[in-house]
């Protein structure tokens, strides 16, 4: 028998409460007693998101949410600066070019972040760019954004609105919405929110709400605007992902049990210890700057296939992670510790990885990593 474990980045554990909430008998989305529910998450997602503006629901994966912000506030020709550090970088162009927005790529190299002056330069160059996408988290690197700085850039531009992807992002470390002026806010509900996938979720600041009243793209489903005409009378513009609805209000009764600080603070410490024990284990991490708490990306040793350390760890030990993607599979192998995570979580994704380094052939002294992992772990 193997026992399972799932450390992919999303989707990542959901916690029996939720899941045993979720199993409730069906509720009808017209009936007040979904009104009440909606309401109640509605409030709940202002909190999460540190915003008092909408944050609309929406029966859809984190793509979903991110292909809404673009159609809703850009029309065809509209200009738009997107960052490309990675995968879901890269998502946003083919998202913008889709709707017909004329794209400026920042390309940066994955494993670094970028570097917020270009940002700034290339809006004095171009003040008629409508709207900067940019990820907080980028997955596919494990590399964190400066969206603080970022925002701060953006604020100053009264045309141009800064939209983000908070997919790995968002209730793994701190987002202030609207203290830091950051427009549209996207995330996803089987990442850090601890359910199933199915929910994408979107915040929206009045100044992104005004060049959406512009916006000549023609969107049926993700028409923000008609959402936000239901939401904010606690209903939503079509059918919604009930069961789902009904888990996130425990999965937000148990943040707010446990405070937004402590919860910042424990991912933290999470992702320190990862990162900390894979390095004592003697491998090096892609990130070259600014890692991400939501997720690790582990270069893979010299001569060792990034691809067979991810297998191993399914087939041996049963632990879920990921693998590189594009020029970067079988280079990296990536363990999350976002969400419904604890210590022996990462305790156990460090000691499997130098056991299957070890059946690698690689040299790995056993316990080294895991050694560090609970030194940095017992100190919190």
């Amino acid at each position: 028998m193997i026992k399972r474990y799932l450390l992919a980045p999303g989707p990542t554990p959901v916690p029996p409460e939720v899941l045993l909430a979720m199993a409730r008998p069906m509720i009808h989305h017209r009936a007040p007693e979904f009104d009440k529910l909606f309401g109640e998450v509605r409030d709940g997602l202002k909190w999460l998101f540190q915003t008092n503006g909408d944050v609309l629901m929406l029966a859809a994966s984190g793509t979903g949410g991110m292909e809404a912000s673009v159609s809703n506030f850009l029309s065809p020709g509209d200009k738009a600066l997107t960052i490309n550090g990675g995968k879901f970088g890269e998502r946003w162009g083919k998202l913008c070019k889709t709707y017909g927005a004329q794209v400026t790529e920042l390309k940066v190299e994955w494993g670094r972040a970028i570097d917020p002056q270009l940002v700034a330069d290339s809006l004095k160059k171009d003040p008629g760019i409508k709207a900067v996408y940019v990820q907080a988290s980028e997955t596919s690197t494990g590399v964190a954004h400066d969206i603080k700085t970022l925002a701060q850039i953006v604020k100053g531009h009264p045309d141009t609105i800064l939209v983000v992807d908070a997919i790995t992002a968002l209730g793994v470390f701190d987002i202030k919405t609207d203290e830091w002026g950051i427009d549209v806010v996207v995330t996803g509900s089987q990442k850090a929110l601890m359910l199933p996938p199915g929910l994408a979720f979107v915040s929206v600041s009045e100044k992104a709400w005004r060049l959406a009243e512009k916006a000549k793209n023609a969107s049926f489903y993700f028409n923000l605007k008609k959402e936000r005409e239901n939401q904010q009378k606690s209903q939503t513009a079509y059918t919604p992902a009930v069961s789902l609805i009904i888990g996130l209000q425990e999965v937000l009764k148990m943040l707010k049990a446990e405070g937004l600080e402590q919860v910042f603070g424990r991912q933290a410490n999470l992702a320190m210890a990862m990162r900390e024990g894979m390095k004592a284990a003697g491998l090096a991490l892609l990130p070259k700057e600014s890692p991400s708490d939501a997720l690790t990306a582990v270069l893979a040793p010299e001569g060792v296939d990034g691809q067979a350390i991810y297998k191993n760890l399914r087939v041996q030990y049963g632990i879920t992670a990921a693998g590189g993607q594009d020029h970067l599979k079988g280079k990296i192998f990536r363990l999350s510790h976002m969400g419904y995570m604890d210590r022996f979580d990462v305790i156990m994704a460090v000691a499997a990885t130098e056991m299957v380094l070890k059946g690698l052939g690689h040299p790995v002294k056993l316990g080294s990593g895991v050694a560090k992992a609970q030194e940095i772990l017992m100190a919190k």
